[in-house]
């Protein structure tokens, strides 16, 4: 419509569409922040991994720390430091549940506020038929007030009901898709992160066997 823009929208949209306005941003906020967050750590799990692997095959287990930590920031870099460092004189079987743990705490640090994705996908559609609800109700309230019916009387209401259920699905949809994509980037990363656990706890078998202590 002719001079009709998205502040009239927002307005036309009533008190309805303050909340989804505001579970939009934040929604847009959570998925910029996590996208630069999660970058790069389903491939640099593995090359952390690999700076460790060799001094460890060596038996060089002061030099494999010094490494680690070098790679601190990192997730992977944190849990393979944390492994390495207990590993003198404990068993295999201790250090990996040493690996599990500390991988455990840190994709749920990547987590972050992903679960807020999560809450409003499945609320944003609801507050927006709350406002179809409310524009139907006024559309009837005018009707009984004017005592006519006509298109013009209820055009208002209507415009306000698809306005608020048109932005709560938008919200709800963007929400949804990043939050499954966030799960699934999250779930190779502990894939990954296990892999490399993996590879290190054996670099630490043979390390411990070339020195006559496997």
């Amino acid at each position: 419509m002719e001079g009709f823009s998205v502040l009239d929208m927002i307005h036309q949209g009533a008190l309805v569409t303050y909340p989804l306005i505001v579970m939009s941003i934040v929604t847009i906020t959570i998925i910029c922040e996590r996208l630069w967050a999660l970058r790069g750590l389903v491939a640099g799990s593995l090359r952390v991994a690999g700076t460790v692997v060799g001094p460890l095959q060596k038996g060089d287990f002061t030099g494999a720390l010094t490494a680690a930590q070098q790679q601190q920031k990192a997730p992977a870099g944190r849990v393979l430091r944390d492994v390495i460092s207990q590993q003198d004189g404990e068993s295999l079987d201790y250090l990996a549940e040493v690996a599990e743990d500390r991988r455990f705490e840190e994709v749920e640090a990547l987590k972050g506020g992903i679960w807020i994705l999560g809450t409003v996908g499945v609320s944003a559609p609801f507050i927006g038929l709350l406002g179809t609800v409310i524009g139907i109700i006024k559309s009837f309230h005018n009707m009984s007030v004017q005592g006519a019916g006509g298109f013009s009387v209820v055009a208002g209401g209507i415009s306000e009901a698809l306005i608020a259920t048109a932005l709560g699905l938008a919200v709800a949809i963007i929400a949804v898709i990043f939050y499954n994509y966030f799960h699934t980037k999250l779930e190779r990363i502990e894939a990954v992160m296990t892999i490399g656990s993996d590879r290190v706890l054996e670099a630490i078998r043979l390390g411990r066997k070339a020195h006559g202590n496997g």
